[in-house]
């Protein structure tokens, strides 16, 4: 059966809509104007207002183009009707083959106007002639889940894997990178038989100076982002200046697992989002063996505009390869991620909008910041926030006006989607796979930028919990610095010197620095209160001093910056207790061993974290805190330059 195609205006299916009883003549004229107003299709507008129920629009949709409707779930796909297509192509164009018929022709569901072009352009795809029946966005997105479970899980997987061995961490290391350290262990171990003390002295001077240089690194970065006149902010007046027909359709991704205490809390944050909803795809991605959360999902009554994507089971089972199911799935030009806790700023997308358009096409991604509602709870989140107020606030944007490169955060990392396909996506092996894509992205001459805009999370309020999340976060520091150490020449050939030696500092030497802190303490107290002959040679006056004022140099600056993150939310009373740092960064210490030990043995597992366990509610915190932050928190726009 072939469409009939006449009337197909937006204005005559307002009135069939209103002539069938499924709209009000006063809800027609409110579409419309919502329609013109955002350039989303009628129908889009209508679902996503919550108007119309999405399969009644589309029976109607079909009466009225002259296309019968067809239920996809009652309706099972042919085997093998889908080999030799691209299923991405398919989510994009919005059309999906049923079945083969009589006469060779095939049975095709859209959710798509069946227009000439559109009909001529799926004939040409599959090479005979269809009948074009209806069916709902959704029912092809799941009828695509069902049938190509198994496509979608290797490409979520291996995809980045098989594009590029040497970008993935499938493999820790390579050969000629357990030779080197092979070689490596063997000289110090050399050098300690023939030299131990005259080793032991080089050793601790050179652990203690490469601590102070990767903190000194931290606080030149830091000094550059706080020179704010480099930046030009998105201001109220842009966002005034946007018209919502101007906006892109933008998906959002929110990976959860075991997460069911919190996806009410998360939707209603997502809910206040200052977007049109007509242009607004939210994924849900929830683990297909997570039946608790995705039973939470059915019965919350969530939106018109979000969606459940089962993420299907295999390992590794990591947030990367749901987020790579999502993008998979995404129909939006933009993309973000915001994790099951989030509470971003309503206005964010229209800033992340802003920023591409003045960042040109290299932009591949820009950063809100991410900062805390539970701030002052316990010692825990008051460090915590203490750190990611410098961290986003002064780091990130001092990375940027260096032009160095810069790694995300796992959150409010918003994309171009195609820019980020290109780039194949994240490294489902990568236990921190934002920072992975954000160096990666820079190897490749992309630029990364910060925008003026800040994401709210529950702190870490428990010791262990806390120590869960920051040795995998370390470790996929380490994880990383293995990866794109692989081919040192390749990189300084690639990135420069400069942007090279900015990677090494700042990703290689965190997690060396946290190894470093520990035993720099326990040598440097044991020192002080053993007095042996033992500790007069390893530590003569001279190595004294200069391990001293190493130790004292380096914590002094990281306490500097914290306070400096303090000052700048106007969070004052966080100000005395950046003098914790020190046993602060203990605590990575012992973290940081976690992550080494875990490299070795579990180098893919990823160490779920705990959220919802917050004795506050976000609002209650939020509402109770009188120190919202500053107007320009969380960095800068950068005014467009070229890549480096």
């Amino acid at each position: 059966m072939q469409p009939v195609f006449q009337k197909l205006t937006s204005e005559g299916f307002g009135d069939f809509l209103v002539e069938k009883g499924t709209i009000t003549p006063d809800q027609r004229d409110w579409g419309l104007a919502a329609m013109h107003r955002s350039g989303s299709p009628l129908s889009v507008v209508l679902i996503s207002a919550g108007i119309v129920p999405r399969r009644r629009m589309y029976e109607v949709l079909g009466e009225f183009s002259g296309a019968p409707y067809i239920d996809l779930t009652e309706t099972p796909l042919a085997k093998g009707i889908l080999d030799g297509l691209d299923p991405a192509e398919l989510v994009r164009v919005g059309w999906i083959p049923v079945r083969e018929l009589p006469g060779g022709r095939v049975l095709v569901a859209g959710a798509r106007r069946p227009r000439p072009q559109t009909l001529e352009a799926i004939e040409h795809a599959l090479g005979k002639p269809v009948e074009y029946h209806v069916t709902t966005d959704w029912d092809i997105l799941h009828a695509l889940q069902r049938n190509l479970r198994d496509v979608i899980l290797d490409q979520a997987a291996l995809g980045l894997w098989r594009r590029s061995a040497a970008q993935s961490a499938r493999k820790a290391l390579y050969l000629r990178q357990q030779i080197g350290i092979a070689i490596a262990l063997a000289a110090v171990a050399a050098c300690f038989f023939f030299w131990p003390i005259g080793s032991l002295q080089v050793l601790s001077i050179a652990v203690s100076t490469a601590f102070v240089i990767t903190v000194a690194f931290k606080f030149v970065v830091c000094m550059a982002g706080a020179r704010r006149e480099r930046y030009q902010a998105v201001t109220d007046e842009d966002l005034a200046a946007l018209a919502d027909e101007d906006l892109p359709v933008y998906t959002v991704l929110a990976p959860m697992y075991r997460e069911a205490n919190v996806l009410p809390q998360l939707a209603e944050n997502l809910a206040a989002l200052d977007y049109p909803v007509s242009k607004l795809e939210v994924l849900l991605l929830l683990e297909e063996n997570d039946t608790e959360t995705i039973e939470a999902a059915a019965a919350a009554g969530l939106p018109p505009w979000m969606t459940v994507i089962i993420v299907p089971e295999g390992q590794p089972q990591t947030k990367p390869k749901a987020c790579n199911v999502g993008l998979f799935f995404a129909r939006g030009e933009h993309l973000v991620i915001y994790d099951a806790e989030d509470k971003p700023d309503p206005d964010q997308l229209k800033k992340a909008a802003v920023a591409f358009r003045r960042g040109g096409e290299q932009m591949v991604c820009v950063q809100a910041a991410l900062n805390y509602w539970n701030v002052y709870e316990n010692f825990l989140t008051r460090m915590f926030t203490a750190e990611y107020s410098f961290w986003f606030d002064y780091m990130l944007p001092g990375l940027d006006v260096l032009r160095l490169p810069i790694p995300l955060g796992g959150t409010s990392n918003h994309f171009r989607t195609e820019a980020l396909r290109l780039l194949g996506g994240w490294d489902p092996f990568n236990v921190t796979e934002d920072a992975d894509l954000g160096i990666r992205a820079s190897a490749l001459g992309y630029t990364v930028g910060v925008i003026n805009s800040t994401t709210f999370e529950e702190a870490n309020r428990r010791f262990g919990n806390w120590i869960r999340q920051r040795s995998r976060w370390i470790k996929g520091y380490m994880q990383t610095t293995l990866v794109h150490a692989r081919a040192p020449w390749r990189l300084v050939r690639v990135c420069g010197i400069r942007q090279t030696a900015g990677f090494l500092l700042l990703i290689a030497g965190t997690p060396m620095s946290f190894l470093f802190v520990l035993p720099l303490w326990i040598l440097f107290v044991a020192s002080l209160l053993i007095h042996s002959r033992f500790f007069d040679l390893l530590y003569p006056g001279w190595a004294l001093w200069v391990g001293l004022f190493n130790l004292l140099v380096g914590n002094s600056l990281m306490v500097y910056v914290s306070m400096m993150g303090a000052f700048l939310r106007e969070r004052y009373g966080l100000v005395v207790w950046s003098l914790l740092n020190p046993v602060y960064w203990l605590m990575h210490s012992i973290a940081s061993y976690k992550a080494l030990w875990q490299l070795i043995t579990r180098p893919h597992y990823w160490e779920k974290t705990a959220h919802g366990i917050s004795a506050l509610s976000a609002d209650t915190a939020v509402s109770d805190t009188p120190d919202s932050g500053p107007a320009l928190a969380g960095g800068q726009v950068p005014r467009p330059r070229s890549p480096d």
